[in-house]
């Protein structure tokens, strides 16, 4: 039996809560699946626009339950990139916000979320595909990673063994739902019966830290960025005496910090967890065990039960000298299914085979700790939010086709080349901004006179990395 399919010994703990008072049980969720399961048709594509609340969380345990296909998207993405990524897959429902204009014919509503359903052709699903979540949340990406059932159990039951979570756990919304770090906190805890508490409050707003300790929260999970404002809020010396976890993931978290809340965690009698995952892999691979955080700072820790990295060169060779870097691969249970960027790859199997090249570089210690480098492929986290940069020059290139424009950069900056004048920086920084919402602290733009090509006509990627400005202003 899957997480997600109904558990009696389930049918009267809370599930969700939020500031309005509102309380859900497992029960209450069952019966609404329930009922939409009289109302969807069965093994059909769906796309929930996600927010931190109690509709829209229950909008995609249903169709887990009900064995409807969601695509989970950001409900603060452009309204325009939104629309593409609907039509270019053809959703049959959409579950999104009451207050959200109407893109079809209502069929039901509940916990402030309506379904609409949308005259379109029927796909052909694969009967494993679960769940389909994007690449790059601030570009609408229509590459999708296909989730199985299998995978998201897996995932889920790994992180609530080496969490040691259990029904007693509180946890509290401080990512969203569509990114696959929250999503794997909601489906973790759903797993062992446990609580999550649904904000859509920030971590500087004195607020959430009243939410979370009227509503005695257990666990918090952040992404570096977030970690960083908590230390700057004051964090460490505020009263939460009910909170005994903290998780971290999405990115690298610089030694320093982690050493404070290491240090910290140890003092208090709280458990400081750092983690390793990708989308592709269903949320995580590795873990650091807190024992070890302060001993193994700048670690990614050691692979999740029941799975396993492999370092490779070049040659597809593995590599097993410590300390010799190579790509980092992961095999396990948790690895998607693979890719789809057109309807017809729904029907594709698994391709993958729980096999994963991760596209970062790493080595491994003598006591067969990882640790990352850097990356091998064209994808950033601007403050944990990854991010395409293939999608982002394709974006600019849009809304200026009469220049060249290519992009490169490190975690939480990103480097714009372009040919365009400096005085049309400003026109397309703002466009850029709208479309994505990337924190224009993150983003700056400098002139070329030319892309550096290869004698094929390829963007040298390489001669841009070294030409990055230390401080290029938009």
């Amino acid at each position: 039996m899957y997480f997600f399919d109904i558990n009696d010994a389930y049918q009267d703990r809370v599930l969700f809560f939020d500031e309005q008072q509102q309380v859900v049980t497992y029960g209450d969720w069952y019966r609404q699946a329930a009922l939409l399961k009289l109302l969807l048709r069965p093994r059909a594509l769906a796309v929930i626009l996600c927010r931190n609340t109690i509709g829209s969380a229950l909008s995609y345990l249903c169709c887990l339950q009900d064995r409807i296909v969601p695509i989970l998207i950001d409900n603060q993405m452009d309204a325009g990139l939104q629309q593409k990524l609907i039509d270019l897959y053809q959703l049959e429902y959409i579950f999104q916000p009451n207050n959200a204009p109407s893109p079809g014919h209502p069929i039901y509503s509940f916990y402030g979320y309506t379904v609409y359903k949308c005259e379109v052709p029927q796909h052909q699903l694969h009967p494993d595909l679960a769940l389909l979540v994007s690449t790059s949340s601030s570009t609408g990406s229509p590459k999708l990673v296909r989730q199985s059932y299998a995978n998201i159990q897996a995932n889920a039951a790994t992180i609530v063994q080496y969490l040691h979570l259990d029904a007693d756990q509180r946890a509290v919304s401080t990512l969203p739902m569509h990114y696959t770090f929250g999503l794997s906190v909601i489906n973790s805890h759903v797993l062992c019966g446990a609580s999550e508490g649904l904000t859509e409050r920030k971590i500087f707003e004195p607020s959430l830290w009243d939410f979370c300790k009227n509503e005695k929260i257990t666990s918090i999970a952040g992404v570096p960025f977030m970690y960083e404002r908590l230390q700057h809020i004051g964090f460490m010396d505020m009263e939460l005496p009910h909170l005994k976890l903290l998780i971290q993931a999405g990115g690298k978290l610089p030694e320093a910090l982690q050493k404070a809340f290491a240090e910290w965690a140890a003092k208090s009698g709280k458990t400081f967890v750092i983690m390793y995952g990708q989308t592709e892999a269903t949320a995580r691979m590795a873990y650091l065990p807190a024992a070890d955080s302060l001993r193994k700072l700048g670690s990614i820790g050691i692979a999740i039960p029941g799975g396993a990295f492999h370092i490779m060169d070049d040659d597809g060779q593995e590599i097993t000298t410590p300390g010799q870097i190579g790509e980092l691969c992961y095999e396990g249970p948790n690895v998607a299914l693979g890719y789809a960027q057109v309807p017809e790859d729904l029907a594709l199997g698994d391709e993958w085979h729980g096999h994963l090249h991760t596209g970062d570089m790493a080595y491994v210690d003598a006591e067969g700790f990882y640790y990352i480098t850097g990356r091998k492929n064209r994808f950033i986290k601007i403050m944990s939010r990854r991010v395409s940069l293939d999608e982002i020059e394709q974006l600019c290139r849009d809304a200026d086709r009469k220049h060249d424009f290519a992009c490169v950069g490190n975690d939480d900056d990103l480097w714009g080349f372009t040919t365009a004048p400096q005085a049309d920086f400003k026109e397309l920084a703002y466009y850029l901004f709208d479309k994505t919402h990337l924190h224009p602290a993150c983003v700056s733009l400098h002139h070329i006179d030319a892309l550096p090509l290869s004698s094929s006509g390829k963007i040298q990627y390489a001669v841009l990395q070294e030409m990055m400005p230390k401080e290029c202003p938009v």
